[in-house]
């Protein structure tokens, strides 16, 4: 990553001035969402504001479905009364899912990294904190709690590490370059992190189920444009049977992307018989951000997603068109 781009004086007014926040992050949150909006809640009550995190969930992730009772799902009309929202890991409130609604009419800042992010809808007085270059939102809040004249306390390092390695894939994704990335690491490490176990937390105490859900959706796995895409799926039906706390993206993703000659890698979901998620994936040059944008969805360069009605069989064929064009000799 480039130098990041400083915490905007427009925040920092933003969160001095304020006495309540309702502290609010994208509908099935990920560890970067999670530990982001936790750490910067912590942090804000140590200043002696009342933080509130929101989230309408579901949290599907096994490594955070501990954190679920640390949020309220809507805030209510006391919890209203007098507060400011910052939005984090996602581009408006839209994105917040069923929270949205409770959020409307009140003064909303955002912290961002995503470069597909629409931005609508907010005002020009809104403050906006969007580095697209960062690596995750908690090294964009380590950034913002150290602007406010504040060192981590231990358990905000836990968490802000816990959201900076979800995002990179333990450093996997970080390319030349990444001293920043590392630089950011290595602060959250001093003020207290443990690497050893936030490894254990995203990648430990997995179920057998997981390792017999990701040997179903490997030997259904096919490749597609002479080996540069590969495409696999997971029926309704083995959601049922191996539930959520069955799946291991991020395992998945990394033994796809180990085959030889594979560029990106896609997993559709039929998450209800009407709706599929579809993860996408992609090493070096493709971007699967703006594939996804292309369908609604949207995320990074190498890590995007999507929700779309219909069927595994109806959408696949939509999905490897895409592809096509980006892979067509």
């Amino acid at each position: 990553m480039s130098n990041p781009i400083p915490v905007p004086q427009e925040l920092l007014h933003f969160i001095r001035e304020g006495e309540k926040f309702l502290v609010a992050g994208h509908k099935e949150p990920d560890g970067d969402c999670v530990g982001s909006q936790l750490a910067l809640s912590a942090a804000l009550r140590r200043l002696g504001k009342n933080a509130i995190p929101c989230s309408a969930g579901p949290f599907k992730r096994p490594e955070i479905m501990g954190y679920q009772d640390r949020f309220i799902s809507a805030p209510d009309a006391q919890e209203r009364e007098g507060a400011r929202v910052i939005v984090m890991d996602c581009a408006s409130k839209d994105r917040t899912g069923d929270l949205a609604a409770a959020l409307e009419g009140l003064p909303t800042a955002i912290i961002d990294h995503h470069a597909t992010g629409q931005y609508a809808g907010q005002s020009t007085e809104a403050p906006l904190f969007i580095d697209p270059d960062a690596p995750s939102v908690t090294f964009m809040t380590l950034e913002l709690i150290e602007a406010l004249g504040l060192k981590p306390s231990p358990e905000e390092a836990e968490l802000l590490l816990f959201g900076l390695c979800t995002d990179t894939g333990f450093f996997r994704h970080v390319d030349a370059g990444g001293a920043e990335t590392f630089a950011g690491a290595s602060r959250m490490t001093r003020a207290g992190a443990n690497p050893k176990e936030v490894f254990q937390a995203i990648y430990g105490g997995k179920s057998l189920a997981s390792r017999i859900l990701i040997g179903i959706e490997l030997a259904r796995a096919q490749a597609y444009f002479g080996g540069k895409l590969i495409l696999t799926s997971e029926a309704y039906e083995e959601t049922q049977q191996f539930g959520l706390e069955g799946r291991d993206s991020d395992s998945l993703y990394q033994l796809l992307q180990s085959v030889a000659g594979v560029e990106a890698v896609v997993i559709i979901r039929q998450e209800t018989p009407e709706n599929c998620t579809v993860g996408l994936r992609s090493r070096d040059t493709v971007d699967v951000a703006q594939i996804a944008a292309s369908f609604g969805g949207g995320g990074h360069k190498h890590a995007a997603g999507l929700s779309i009605p219909g069927t595994i069989a109806a959408i696949s064929p939509k999905i490897l068109e895409a592809f096509e064009k980006v892979f067509a000799p």
